[in-house]
């Protein structure tokens, strides 16, 4: 029997986004694919109208979703930078592609042809575990705009870029080798709060990531978003980041060791110099 399992797995955490989520959702359903895709969607227990939304579009699109719309939030509650954790690691180990895009549920997709050139590209280089590309970013507040990624971006990047604590991929240009399908979270990511940071160097310890220089997305920041928790002025999370790298050195058998240290010495300045302030 042929095997219906589809190519690419778009993946869509989302939580009190009745403002946004039409808009991911249409920018995903306008891609022009040559292969088959799905939607996989976890709302973690909005109180707002999300689900609402989400089930007109389940409705026109029955065969594309592969929906968790949660009655009870997922977890954790504490501490506040791992908010919406379970929902989205949940539906990770769901996506059946065998690619992975992720889209969070305030952000969305301007070009029709995104997931069709990250495909190609993942498909003709196979030593690749990440492709993403350029995104917009808007501000609620309506402060001006910007791209995520510079004029000098690299379009070849390892891990070894990731440990020197260099962030240049946007959450929503993401596109990867679905390894979660067959092999399990390392140990450390449930204790690291940067769940994309986690994510990423996991994959990155077995291929490269190449970078598309088109803005293809738009990344919007606002109140409710977790970079704002997740921040260089919450000194609980430069604990936690610290201790993240120093657990992954160890993942990583100290291949790494000189880049970690010099990362983790610059946390440490950091973390002081709050501490001092605050003192």
């Amino acid at each position: 029997m042929e095997s219906t399992r589809p190519q690419v797995s778009v993946c869509v955490p989302t939580y009190n986004h009745e403002s946004f989520i039409r808009q991911t959702l249409d920018g995903i359903l306008s891609q022009k694919t040559d292969f088959s895709y799905e939607i996989v969607i976890g709302d973690d227990a909005s109180t707002d109208n999300n689900q609402t939304i989400i089930r007109e579009y389940i409705a026109q699109h029955p065969q594309l979703f592969n929906a968790f719309l949660h009655q009870e939030n997922q977890g954790p509650t504490e501490p506040k930078e791992f908010a919406g954790r379970n929902n989205v690691l949940g539906i990770i180990k769901a996506c059946k592609g065998d690619y992975v895009a992720l889209c969070e549920g305030d952000d969305y997709w301007t070009d029709p042809l995104k997931l069709q050139k990250q495909f190609d590209f993942m498909e003709a280089n196979k030593s690749y575990m990440i492709c993403h590309h350029n995104m917009q970013v808007i501000y609620e507040d309506h402060s001006p705009g910007h791209f995520f990624n510079t004029s000098d971006q690299k379009m070849h990047s390892t891990i070894q870029d990731i440990l020197e604590d260099r962030w240049f991929i946007a959450t929503a240009s993401t596109f990867y080798r679905n390894y979660f399908r067959d092999h399990d979270f390392a140990a450390w990511h449930s204790r690291a709060a940067a769940g994309d940071w986690a994510l990423v160097i996991q994959l990155a310890a077995q291929g490269d990531i190449h970078y598309i220089p088109e803005p293809m997305g738009v990344y919007r920041k606002h109140r409710g978003g977790l970079s704002n928790v997740q921040s260089a002025t919450n000194v609980g999370f430069l604990k936690n980041r610290k201790q993240m790298f120093a657990d992954v050195n160890e993942w990583l058998d100290y291949r790494f060791d000189a880049t970690i240290a010099e990362t983790n010495r610059r946390y440490d300045e950091q973390i002081q110099a709050h501490e001092h302030n605050f003192s």
